[in-house]
């Protein structure tokens, strides 16, 4: 049977459908079978006061896709247009092709996809912005 495989640091928190949980003081693995889950890993959050530009608005949105914690259709229509102008803002840049992949992610409705995509870019936004990185 297959499912999500989740390599856990030691101590390392996660999110599942809304339950806060933390492993032990050793490494572990675990497998989700439940299809749906809402996964998020705590290292992978961005606090709210953490928000300083359109990437890391973006990023939040998508992160409240994938903790369950707002519903997919009104974050997908929320991001397009935000990821759209990132695409126009950086179509110049080397940031483009992250831009791309989150858009191609959007499409594909992986919305943890779309944060990956989205994380490689959250230093340069505090770089442009001048504000130290959270």
């Amino acid at each position: 049977m297959s499912g999500l495989l989740l390599k856990l640091a030691p101590n390392e928190r996660i999110l599942i459908n809304g339950l806060m949980f933390e492993n032990g003081p050793k490494k572990t693995k675990m497998t989700l079978h439940s299809e749906g889950a809402h996964v998020l890993r705590l290292r992978d959050a961005l606090h709210p006061r953490e928000i300083i530009g359109p990437v890391s608005i973006a990023y939040h949105f998508a992160q409240l896709a994938v903790a369950g914690e707002g519903q997919k259709s009104s974050v997908e229509k929320e991001l397009e247009p935000r990821l759209d102008e990132l695409a126009r803002v950086f179509a110049a840049s080397s940031a483009a092709e992250a831009v791309a992949e989150a858009r191609d992610a959007l499409s594909a409705k992986n919305f943890y996809k779309v944060m990956r995509s989205l994380k490689t870019l959250l230093p340069l936004e505090s770089e442009l912005l001048g504000v130290s990185a959270p």
